[in-house]
């Protein structure tokens, strides 16, 4: 439970004030609020309360600072509105409070309603009443009264915080069909909801604006198997999980529905240097897990950005800038754990539950929430990073030639290309990013040469690093959170071969405008080496992932249709669209029907529906698990 001190501007002269504000901060107090006194307006104080929670703000770490308004209501001082006060503008204080909140980013505590001020000489069981109401905020004027607070907390450290009341703007922004009030006691103190401080920065994931009705954000496994019992009695509303909150595909936002945030469940742990076995959380970041593994000599494949979190990449492939030497991101995967759509607590492996195993690689959004996976890191060393922009003005013949240079490149090499929209006299810019899994940096140059034929080298950055500062590109998300916005339309597609007439097609769609952002990823190499049969995750032969961006829903479904010979399969990290042909082509027939078999088994009333959602099979189809794992059905 927690405790704060209130701080009477005009009692104590600043300076005092600001010694017991750091004191409080160095001995662990969590908030600090400040309010003017009645002998502040008689002494013709000129140190107003925000400018010295501008003070502490600025000068302490970690407390949180509030303050009194004045002519706050009454419950904010306690018994009664003294008769001095004053009424501020809020045109003022709102900006007070913006300069507060740049001073101390995720420190500012906006809301009167989140502390309730405390009589004299109040003891632990009467603080344990009042927080119902608030966090307990001390009087505090001198060392004795700090230290009298200070041993309070202490005694009240381990004691559960109750949930924080809600002001009665939030209580209206409330979204009918959720029973905020059945919110389980584990989980109601970190729940966020509309009109709560943290709202804002939990609605928004990277590239998606949201507004959820109800965040929840377990700590613990325990604390996710409440969440999970609390979305069953919640069917009729969105659920959507979220691990970091890049997702461009996932559903890790909504408006109005309920979000399960597995975002504290982080933990990077090494469990067996022998076997490079590590243990992840969900909620970690790819680029803390390279940062961790990096001083071993390993690294794990995860894709190309840094700030994608552990749990959607590792559920759904991973076609990364290592993949053509060591495979998906899946294909190191040794153990998953995850809670149920009933609750249940699994472990799943090659040997232990080994359907769920399969299913989870490749179509694991629908079977659970992962709440800790088991990997096993490869051994690498320091790689050539490329970041290549050309420009040119034959994008068709561009593509031809980097088709071929790509899928041909030994296996160490794995390029991706980024181009968009022509920008003038129809030039292409064409971004490449580049891993050479080599620490030969004479290697590395080889490997890239050919690639700089595809149009004029107008900036080159080759650097030899640790996978850790590939990883490195992402900047830290902070306390304000994400801040996307809109719907991002994205289509997405395996191309089994780059073809002299898909270069001609693509060409064509790139240079109609309808595409700001068109990617290839090469594939082949580690990746084919696994069976199609087993992982879900089965389309291992084609030449190229590839994904284009627009702003027009309906325009680039009619383009991408036209582009659809060419195509074999699609890849769900990059596609929007969640029309069920979809899932006809992110997994074959068989696949399918094996899919359909085990969420009949593990999601029966389809609770994990809102994302690509494989619907159970009806009770009287043939299970068709055992065909398909064996690949007689395929």
């Amino acid at each position: 439970m927690e405790l704060g001190i209130l701080l009477e501007a005009g009692r104590r002269h600043p300076d005092d004030l600001m010694e017991l504000a750091l004191e409080a901060d160095r001995r662990g107090v969590g908030v600090a609020v400040v309010r003017r006194s009645a002998r502040h307006e008689d002494a013709g104080e000129p140190w107003s309360p925000w400018t010295i929670a501008a003070w502490i703000a600025a000068r302490t770490e970690r407390l949180r600072v509030g303050i009194v308004p004045a002519a706050a209501p009454g419950a904010a001082f306690g018994a009664s509105t003294p008769a001095f006060a004053v009424t501020e503008l809020r045109s003022v204080t709102t900006k007070a409070e913006q300069s507060l909140e740049s001073l101390a980013p995720g420190r500012v505590l906006s809301s009167a309603t989140a502390w309730v001020v405390a009589p004299p000489r109040p003891d632990a069981a009467g603080l344990r009443a009042l927080a119902v109401r608030g966090i307990p905020i001390l009087p505090v004027e001198n060392a004795a009264d700090l230290d009298r607070a200070v041993a309070l907390a202490e005694q009240l450290r381990d004691v559960p915080s109750p949930p924080a009341p809600r002001s009665a703007e939030s209580l209206a922004a409330r979204v009918p069909g959720i029973d905020y009030d059945a919110v389980p006691a584990s989980l109601a103190p970190t729940a966020v909801e509309p009109g709560d401080d943290a709202y804002a920065s939990v609605s928004s994931t990277y590239l998606r604006g949201g507004a959820p009705g109800l965040v929840l954000r377990p700590q613990t496994v325990a604390e996710v198997v409440d969440a999970v019992a609390f979305a069953r009695e919640h069917t009729g509303v969105a659920l959507g999980i979220r691990s970091a909150g890049h997702g461009i595909s996932g559903r890790s936002t909504n408006r109005g529905g309920l979000i399960i945030d597995v975002g504290g469940l982080d933990a990077i742990q090494i469990i067996d240097r022998r076997t490079r076995r590590v243990r992840l959380g969900p909620g970690a970041t790819w680029q803390r897990v390279a940062q961790t593994l990096s001083p071993h000599g390993w690294a794990l494949g995860s894709g190309d950005y840094g700030g994608v979190g552990v749990g959607g990449l590792a559920t759904a492939g991973g076609i990364g800038l290592l993949s053509r030497k060591h495979g998906l991101t899946i294909d190191r995967l040794r153990a998953v754990e995850l809670v149920l759509a009933d609750g249940t607590p699994v472990r799943a492996t090659e040997t232990e539950n080994s359907d769920l195993f399969w299913a989870v690689r490749g179509a694991g959004a629908n079977f659970g929430i992962a709440t800790a996976f088991e990997f096993e890191a490869s051994e690498v060393g320091e790689v050539g990073w490329a970041q290549l922009s050309l420009v040119t003005d034959d994008l068709e013949a561009s593509l031809r030639r980097f088709g071929q240079i790509a899928a041909d490149a030994p296996r160490d090499t794995t390029v991706f290309l980024v181009t968009g929209r022509p920008r003038e006299a129809d030039q292409f810019v064409i971004s490449l990013y580049g891993v050479v899994d080599d620490p030969d940096p004479d290697v590395v140059v080889d490997r890239l040469m050919p690639f700089t034929e595809l149009g004029m080298l107008v900036r080159q950055h080759v650097v030899m690093t640790p996978y850790a500062g590939v990883m490195g590109n992402a900047a830290e998300v902070g306390p304000e959170g994400q801040h996307g916005f809109g719907e991002p339309v994205s289509r997405s597609a395996f191309l089994p071969s780059l073809t002299g007439e898909f270069a001609r097609d693509a060409a064509e769609l790139l240079r109609s405008g309808l595409v700001y952002f068109f990617e290839l990823r090469t594939m082949g190499g580690a990746i084919a080496d696994v069976s199609p049969h087993e992982t879900a995750f089965s389309h291992r032969s084609p030449a190229f992932q590839v994904a284009a961006m627009s702003s027009s829903d309906d325009r680039l479904s009619a383009r991408w249709r036209e582009l659809g010979h060419h195509f074999d399969g699609l890849y769900l990290s990059f596609e929007t669209d969640r029309s069920p042909e979809r899932l006809d082509e992110a997994f074959p027939p068989p696949v399918l029907d094996r899919l359909r078999s085990l969420k009949r088994r593990y999601d029966p009333t389809n609770l994990f529906r809102d994302n690509f959602n494989i619907a159970p099979a009806a009770e009287d189809a043939p299970s068709v698990a055992a065909d398909v794992a064996s690949g007689s059905a395929a």
